[in-house]
């Protein structure tokens, strides 16, 4: 298998290790019997389990981010963009479980990964402040257009966000669609409001 076939494959074992056990739970001895490999492989790879965990958590970050990106930075509405990104946001957490199961919960145990972990979730919510700013209107549901407003109204979104997405993982039995007209009620509603 070519090196970067097999690294994939690491990754989306570790992924789901990740997912079910936590990080404190997960070794690379188990996720190398996973991957077929042996644990110098993954070695090979990832400096430590530390460094695969940060990489894991950097590729959701960046994907979800690009989600966001490509549905709400068009021409059309924010009636029609809102709700699709949204949608596609779900999408993304339905097809990638284990990776937001794993991206969405707090660390238990090492101070350095969970240090790490919420460094990842300031940049994302650094980068969704960003993205709202870009809104019409958006400086009167944050209170005022300042950095730290669209932070603050950026940081509800996206811990209302997180917090969804944890509470799908333990009922996966909810379709998507209420998942989104959820989502959409609870977050696109108040905005749409403020902005008029």
């Amino acid at each position: 298998m070519p090196a970067a076939e097999r690294r994939e494959v690491i990754v989306r074992t570790a992924t789901g290790v990740f997912a079910e056990r936590g990080y404190d739970g997960a070794s690379i001895d188990e996720i190398a019997r996973r991957s077929g490999v042996s644990a110098p492989v993954v070695y090979d790879h990832f400096a430590s389990k530390q460094d695969l965990y940060e990489r894991l958590l950097e590729r959701t970050r960046d994907e979800l981010l690009e989600v966001w990106r490509e549905h709400l930075f068009t021409e059309e509405p924010a009636a029609v963009r809102i709700p699709r990104a949204i949608d596609a946001w779900a999408a993304y957490v339905e097809t990638h479980r284990a990776a937001t199961r794993m991206y969405f919960r707090d660390p238990t145990g090492v101070p350095a990964v969970q240090d790490f972990h919420r460094r990842i979730h300031d940049q994302g919510r650094a980068a969704l402040a960003t993205i709202l700013g870009r809104e019409e209107g958006a400086e009167r549901i944050a209170g005022s257009a300042d950095a730290e407003s669209l932070e603050l109204a950026a940081e509800i979104m996206r811990a209302g966000l997180a917090g969804l997405a944890i509470w799908w993982s333990d009922h996966p039995h909810v379709p998507r669609e209420r998942i989104v007209t959820a989502a959409v009620n609870v977050l696109w509603v108040g905005f749409e409001r403020v902005r008029g």
